[in-house]
């Protein structure tokens, strides 16, 4: 049901407190809960040793929480539907800190696989409501902060998995999470401060909007985030390879993969912009053709070549995702932000998840080359299908 905001209510809408404080809550927010999710990878070689677990045994623990927070994205934003920005975005915060806790405790196995389940029902609710509260803050003009929404689960990215590496060589695991916990207390803390009391509306559409959300346009932009978000994951699963092949070593494939992250936060930033001055249309062809073209082109360049590319692969590859996020609050079915958006980020979580899988199954029955080219070509399948995009969005191009 929406709600329209007359001016007797005004005063207790979000939009009465400043627009950039909700923006840096949600962001916060985001920072720390993406730093959680991939502060995890620093773990799993500690796990493996101490809990005898083969390759395949960690990836299914892994997936306790990669799946939790993907699988809850819908009824986690229904059941916390009713409750204001400060309370949903400080019981994710809090749910995912005792998860961390849970698993900082001596209580083995079970208590590891408990603590996962917790932590990725916490990051479960912090999306979709993150990213309402940032579209009702800003309304008409929210694709940018959108994109600065999405370029901070980077930096939480970028830090905590940094953080807990470095730890881990002079402190047991079992105290590094309870830091990670800690850390998370003190988010919640700062979100009590900063979040609105009140429950926000949901931004009001015009009439004129209406059928354009009920033709399919939704459906199509959530098809198009898991194309993206398969290419992107399909072709971080060669990267260490093909650097390996070209006679890199280890310390090569680190530099790798941060010249392609930095270049990712970078195009987190960027493609937004671009996003405002092209068009969705205009920039998703614009970024989805260079990324089909750049993942090729590291299959036939030296080492020294690949290095350079990796950075301007890193900003189109993720880039796209931030011009994406901004489409959903105008193509939110029924005008239902917050479900529009824990829709659409199960689709790209769950694509996440499983591409891989796919894409190295293709490596397996063919080689690495025809793996790699396989995520291009996803990207490349995707501007046919932004271009078959155009009458639902404001586009320019």
């Amino acid at each position: 049901m929406q709600i329209t905001i007359t001016d007797k209510m005004a005063p207790r809408a979000p939009r009465a407190r400043s627009p950039s404080r909700n923006l840096l809550a949600a962001c916060l927010a985001h920072a720390l809960h993406d730093g959680y999710t991939d502060g995890l990878y620093a773990f799993l070689p500690v796990w493996q040793a101490q809990f005898g677990l083969s390759y395949a045994g960690l990836a299914m623990v892994r997936a306790l929480y990669s799946g939790t927070m993907g699988g809850f994205q819908l009824s986690g934003d229904k059941a916390l539907r009713g409750l204001s920005a400060r309370a949903a975005l400080a019981i994710a915060t809090l749910l995912a800190a005792a998860g961390f806790l849970v698993m900082a405790l001596p209580l083995g196995f079970t208590g590891l696989c408990i603590g996962l389940v917790l932590a990725g029902l916490g990051s479960s609710i912090q999306h979709p409501r993150g990213s309402l509260l940032v579209t009702q803050s800003y309304r008409d003009n929210a694709r940018g902060p959108l994109g600065i929404y999405n370029f901070s689960g980077d930096l939480g990215k970028a830090t905590l998995p940094a953080l807990a590496a470095c730890l881990l060589p002079f402190f047991a695991w079992r105290p590094v999470l309870g830091a990670m916990a800690i850390l998370g207390l003190a988010v919640a803390a700062a979100l009590m401060a900063l979040a609105p009391v009140v429950e926000a509306t949901n931004p009001v559409r015009s009439a004129k909007d209406a059928p354009r959300r009920k033709n399919g346009g939704f459906a199509l932009l959530t098809t198009i985030g898991a194309l993206d978000t398969a290419a992107r994951m399909g072709y971080l699963l060669f990267l260490p390879f093909l650097i390996h092949g070209r006679g890199g070593t280890s310390v090569t494939i680190g530099l790798a993969l941060a010249l392609l992250f930095l270049g990712g936060a970078l195009g987190k930033a960027t493609c937004s912009w671009l996003g405002q001055h092209l068009g969705v249309v205009g920039s998703v062809i614009v970024t989805e053709t260079a990324t089909a073209l750049l993942i090729a082109a590291t299959l036939f360049t030296p080492l020294g070549a690949t290095l350079v590319i990796l950075p301007l692969l890193g900003i189109v590859l993720n880039g796209t995702s931030s011009v994406l996020y901004g489409t959903v609050p105008e193509l939110a079915p029924g005008g239902n932000t917050g479900r529009a958006f824990a829709i659409f980020y199960t689709g790209v979580i769950g694509s996440g998840g499983l591409a891989p899988i796919a894409y190295g199954a293709i490596a397996d029955h063919s080689n690495q080359t025809i793996g790699i080219l396989a995520a291009a070509a996803t990207a490349a399948v995707i501007v046919p299908l932004v271009v078959a995009l155009r009458p639902w969005v404001n586009s320019r191009a």
